[in-house]
């Protein structure tokens, strides 16, 4: 499998006066056309981090993010602004996510506007197209996104993250604050966007089971480190680090297989 993202001995440190905090060390992964590579671990331990020095949200301070055949931290300017259209993000938290002004109309219509998706008469049409695709109905483009519940409001963030037609999606802890069933629906419905379009995604996750339900692969993080990477099936099975036998520990019946696993061939 081709790797559309590569990241090679990423590092970053946080400086404040005479202390150090190194946030992420010398992690190294990729992720190829159509795959889901999970990020797991306890909370603290550099994973959001990662995410964001993917997605550039901050800079490294050492190592290469390469994207669809680019390096990613060499862009500025025009180019970065340009390439952005291609790796979008979706956060945990979906109240400070939106501008609280914003309607479900106009959160989805900036992206299509900014990144000049489809023209401008054509906007009304796509965007009801993107809510039906992520399971909402059009007629919710005029309801202020933030009247919406937890559930729909993350289904309006991926709506909004497909509406550039990325190739990749960070997702950094985006179903961890919502309830097991609209959980259930959200990853359902990443699945199934995944297999119409070739998807790739970075799912970021301190839950076990979540990553197990959804990703092909999974990189296990601990103080900053990638301590265990490998195909999700094997990892869970025969963990070999500490972290994620804890990690599958606190989760008691990942030692069945009863649960059904979407992201297994």
């Amino acid at each position: 499998m081709a790797a559309l993202l590569s990241v090679e001995a990423l590092s970053k440190t946080y400086r404040s006066g005479t202390r150090e905090t190194s946030a992420v060390r010398d992690v190294s992964f990729s992720i190829g056309m159509g795959e889901t590579l999970g990020l797991a671990g306890p909370s603290g331990c550099g994973k959001s981090t990662l995410a964001r020095l993917v997605m550039r949200l901050i800079e490294p301070d050492a190592g290469k993010v390469i994207f669809r055949g680019e390096d990613w931290l060499d862009l500025s300017g025009s180019q970065l602004r340009h390439a952005r259209r291609h790796m979008q993000m979706v956060f945990q938290d979906t109240h400070a996510a939106f501008n609280p002004r914003s309607t479900v109309e106009t959160a989805i219509a900036e992206p299509l506007r900014i990144h000049h998706i489809v023209a401008r008469q054509a906007r009304d049409a796509e965007i009801g197209q993107l809510l039906e695709r992520v399971g909402l109905s059009p007629t919710f483009a005029g309801r202020p996104v933030l009247e919406l519940s937890g559930g729909q409001r993350q289904r309006v963030a991926i709506a909004r993250a497909l509406a550039t037609r990325p190739s990749l999606l960070v997702m950094d802890e985006a179903v961890s604050a919502l309830d097991v069933s609209v959980r259930a629906q959200i990853l359902e419905l990443l699945v199934s966007i995944q297999q119409e379009t070739g998807l790739a995604c970075l799912f970021v996750s301190h839950d076990i089971a979540v990553i197990r339900a959804v990703c092909h692969r999974v990189a296990i993080m601990e103080a900053g480190e990638i301590v265990e990477y490998g195909e999700t099936k094997r990892v869970v099975s025969a963990p070999q680090s500490d972290t994620a036998r804890r990690l599958i520990a606190a989760v008691p019946r990942l030692s069945t297989d009863r649960e059904h696993d979407h992201a297994q061939p």
